[in-house]
């Protein structure tokens, strides 16, 4: 069987820039520190052959083909999902389970960057990291391998490579449906901040990453002709109000701490300036931070629509989409990750990640286990402004492989420790 680790690495040095073990960081057990070091150039090959072959949400195929190729190579038992596009592998034994996730889908953008791995697909990227996520956990499995393989593994991981998270309905759905958290305990992940340095990572217990919904509002009326306005709907005008009106009220009828955000992106009424269109409508995202308030919110909306729209004659239908819950990091998961990420880099390493506005599927799993996700620093030095993610320019300082091995294997063995968790 060949194996993905001795892909080529698309002609650039790789060990040299490797990550040695940092100072004050813990060692890892078995030698896996030493394997960790003489399987750094692989990894990075497989993260650039990634990169340069994205897959679409719920089309990853050949990407979990690769994951499932290697880790059956290292000896373990994985199994694909049933569309084939996502994989589930188990390490170790034990009635117990810690999960760790990646995700895999890229985003339908052009990659714009002038690199020798650059995406060779037209308008498909690795524009928020997935491929470094993927790689990283695959580089995990194979570590914990080792140490299943010497029984030195104590308990049981399980490896959750996961598609279909850049889409709604996304992909964590599937996965819990296909048994990824039967007896799991607790559940961890972490996802590229290029706004960190390489070496750092953050953490947060509590709100992380933010609920993210999507709202339209769809008016109609009988039309008419602007020079008689007081015949008709005004839909525009009406239009009008529900875009400045409805965020606003939202704001006044929600706790501020619940961190509400209510913001249009598309906005349609009409083609000729001097008719009054007999329909439009306006769609938007909701974001929220508090679960509560985000089970409040459609209903809510519909009402202050409704109540915006009273008198100018105009009929309202609201549809409310959901995308994603909030990712609410569990307390006693937050301070095992921080503790291990700690421990793999070092305490001085570990700062306080800021919560995001942006939307993340890994609250999925988060309603039906305690878990916690973190920021891993991708940060390229020299770069000047960082790339965000979701930009097509989008690129990571590869060390950072090496770094999310240690800490999310320092992990499960902490997480595995613990049995309040």
């Amino acid at each position: 069987m060949t194996s993905a680790l001795t892909l080529s690495s698309s002609g650039s040095p790789l060990a040299s820039s490797w990550p040695e073990t940092p100072p004050g960081a813990d060692p890892l057990p078995g030698q896996l520190d030493r394997w960790l070091a003489s399987r750094g150039a692989e990894l990075v090959a497989v993260r650039r052959h990634i990169h340069a072959h994205p897959e679409l949400s719920n089309q990853e195929f050949e990407t979990a083909a690769l994951v499932a190729r290697e880790l059956a190579v290292a000896g373990l038992s994985p199994r694909f999902l049933p569309k084939g596009n996502g994989v589930i592998c188990d390490i170790g034994e034990g009635e117990r389970v810690i999960a760790l996730r990646a995700d895999l889908d890229a985003l339908p953008l052009m990659d714009t960057k002038d690199v020798p791995y650059r995406s060779t697909v037209d308008n498909v990227a690795h524009a928020c990291g997935h491929d470094v996520h993927t790689t990283i956990l695959l580089g995990v499995g194979l570590a914990l391998a080792q140490l299943a393989e010497r029984d030195e593994l104590p308990g049981r991981v399980r490896l959750l490579f996961q598609p279909a998270e850049e889409q709604i309905p996304s992909g964590a759905p599937d996965v819990i449906a296909a048994g990824g958290l039967k007896d799991v305990a607790g559940i961890y992940a972490l996802h590229c901040a290029p706004q960190l340095p390489t070496g750092l990572v953050g953490v947060r217990s509590g709100p992380f990453t933010a609920a993210a919904d999507t709202v339209e509002v769809r008016l109609t009326g009988p039309g008419g002709h602007t020079a008689r306005p007081h015949l008709t709907a005004d839909l525009v005008h009406a239009l009008g109000r529900v875009i400045v009106d409805v965020p606003s009220l939202l704001d006044r009828r929600v706790d501020p701490r619940a961190g509400v955000s209510m913001v249009w992106g598309r906005v349609h009424a009409g083609e000729a300036y001097n008719a009054i269109p007999g329909e439009g409508s306006v769609k938007g995202t909701v974001r929220v931070l508090n679960r509560d308030a985000w089970r409040e919110a459609p209903e809510l909306i519909k009402k202050l629509v409704q109540d915006v729209i009273s008198g100018t004659g105009a009929s309202a239908e609201v549809v409310y989409t959901r995308g994603v819950p909030p990712v609410i990091n569990d307390r006693m998961a937050s301070a095992i990750i921080a503790g291990a990420a700690g421990a793999a880099l070092g305490p001085d390493r570990v700062v306080e990640a800021e919560i995001s506005m942006g939307g993340e599927d890994f609250a999925f799993y988060l309603e039906q286990v305690p878990g916690a996700m973190i920021r891993l620093g991708t940060g390229i030095p020299g770069g000047g402004v960082p790339r965000d993610i979701h930009q097509s320019g989008f690129d990571v300082d590869e060390r950072c492989i090496g770094y999310g091995v240690r800490v999310m294997v320092h992990t499960a063995l902490a997480a595995l420790s613990t049995p309040m968790l």
